[in-house]
């Protein structure tokens, strides 16, 4: 950041850096600080809806307990994994990604990680706008056209801002949301509790499930976490001092990110494994099923809460999808591609909320089948992280080696496009579509099933479509993908990286990164 961008965002509050990498100056922030964002954008009463969906695998609640905590800890850690890249390359995820694919070929990726970006941010701003409605009709106050158009203007107003802001803002409002969400969530469990709505008879009665079962619920609980977020991680830790610890950048994201959401899926798979009605209701409203046990006093300080965790990872998401689409080469200053991305966001929810409800399915349809290749440059990228001894931007002309298609990273490297495109192609044989009758374009997945004697595909009869066998929807695909890209990485790529380290040296020793 030159001298001129770091004054005027010291005295607008508005960030104009880029993409391009952060001055030495400029990185004051701590390890400690990147809890703040992780914790405000993942504690909402809103996670306790994934523990109906957890349950809906037809697992026990001990088995769903143990899912959650591995499932949340682990996709957090990856993400607190990826955020040691931030720091020491000081630029976008996508923009560091670039070391990996080349500084063309990072686009394959990069649209990828833009469409998952901006489209569960658009979702996440919908939900807010339904819950909105809802909550509104419980009180009597009507949830028609009026209310949510209202409440459409105002989150995309909270969402655009913030984001257009840019970091500094974003951290210190996060760091506000955290107490603010987390009081009134913590007071929603206190309530719940007093009422008296666990029923330990129930929690305990429900029946174990098999090893398909827990393995879909494992990877349904990855990729609605951490996994959602690991595109972006290093967006977060790229102002970290250069000598920060790369244990301690790990610790603060896996801690922030993951220790509301497990308690909180741990307390919903009791109120879900307690009563029936509210599970069965999370599917198609899960504000309105968690509503629906509460008093109506706590209506309003229970919508606040959902709307701010829902607004507050809205704000990281489209933060993040401005600086990708900068990575595809947009011309455009940071706040305007945030500004951008905000106004897609504010014109797909009016879209969904108004004039198409019926394609919120397939929209969400085509989001989860991102998450294969999504998965699998996630491998790709990790394993090449852990090869590199030295950081990103080292050496002679280091700071513009990540933006040269000349220089030592390349314009393409095929091995890792290669690896994405396969670990895709078999990934998604091993997935199947949750949404066969609302998105049925999007049934062609799953087509490794059946070879393998892994599940079979029934089209006719009551509920068909659908997948029959323990383990078509434990959508082990996500996970092959990962491991493809992990694994092949480390084996065909290892004295790539080996070259592009010996092209940043100068004569004196350079220092190993931390």
């Amino acid at each position: 950041m030159s001298e001129t961008s770091a004054a005027e965002t010291r005295r607008l509050g508005v960030e104009t850096t880029g993409i391009e990498i952060i001055d030495e100056a400029e990185r004051t922030a701590s390890p400690r600080d990147l809890f703040w964002p992780w914790f405000a954008a993942n504690v909402s009463v809103f996670g306790i809806s994934y523990a109906a969906f957890v349950l809906g695998f037809g697992i026990s609640v001990g088995q769903g307990v143990l899912v959650a905590v591995l499932g949340i800890v682990v996709s957090f850690l990856l993400c607190g994994v990826v955020a040691i890249a931030g720091k020491r390359g000081s630029a976008p995820t996508m923009i560091l990604s670039r070391a990996s694919f080349g500084v063309t070929g990072q686009k394959v990726p990069g649209v990828i990680s833009w469409l998952t970006s901006i489209g569960w941010e658009t979702f996440l701003a919908i939900t807010a706008v339904l819950a909105t409605a809802t909550v509104f009709e419980r009180l009597g106050l009507g949830g028609g056209t009026v209310t949510k158009v209202v409440a459409a203007v105002v989150v995309a107003l909270l969402i655009v801002s913030a984001s257009v802001a840019g970091y500094h803002v974003i951290m210190r409002l996060q760091s506000v949301l955290t107490w603010v969400t987390g009081a009134v969530t913590v007071l929603f469990v206190v309530i719940v509790l007093a009422q008296g709505t666990i029923d330990w008879s129930k929690v305990s009665a429900v029946p174990s499930g098999p090893a398909g079962a827990v393995v879909g619920a494992f990877v349904m609980v990855m990729t609605g976490f951490g996994l959602g977020w690991i595109n972006i991680a290093a967006d977060w830790s790229r102002y970290q001092r250069r000598d920060a610890s790369d244990r301690a950048v790990v610790l603060w994201n896996t801690v922030g990110g993951s220790v509301a959401p497990v308690l909180l899926v741990g307390f919903g798979l009791l109120v879900a494994a307690s009563d029936p009605d509210v599970a069965a209701g999370i599917g198609s409203d899960p504000i309105g099923a968690l509503a629906g046990i509460l008093p109506t006093w706590f209506l309003v300080p229970f919508l606040v809460a959902v709307i701010l965790s829902l607004v507050s990872g809205a704000v990281l998401g489209i933060y993040s999808s401005g600086l990708t689409l900068l990575s595809l080469g947009v011309k455009v200053p940071r706040p305007a591609a945030a500004l951008v991305d905000g106004v897609i966001l504010t014109l797909g929810t009016f879209f969904v909320v108004f004039v198409a409800q019926d394609f919120l399915g397939p929209f969400q349809s085509f989001l989860i089948t991102l998450g294969v290749p999504l998965a699998a440059w996630a491998g790709i990228f990790i394993a090449d992280l852990v090869m590199r001894r030295r950081d990103y931007d080292w050496g002679p002309d280091g700071a513009d080696a990540l933006f040269d298609p000349r220089g030592r990273y390349g314009a393409w490297d095929w091995v890792s496009v290669g690896t994405m495109v396969l670990a895709s192609v078999l990934g998604w044989g091993l997935v199947v579509n949750n949404f066969a009758v609302d998105a049925a374009w999007n049934n062609w997945q799953g087509y490794l099933l059946e070879p393998l004697g892994l599940g079979t595909y029934v089209t006719q009869g009551e509920g068909a479509p659908y997948w029959d066998g323990t383990w078509p929807y434990a959508n082990i695909g996500v996970i092959l993908a990962f491991v493809i890209g992990f694994g092949v990485t480390l084996l065909a790529r290892r004295a790539a990286v080996r070259r592009q380290e010996r092209g940043a040296e100068t004569p004196a020793a350079a220092p190993a990164a931390r």
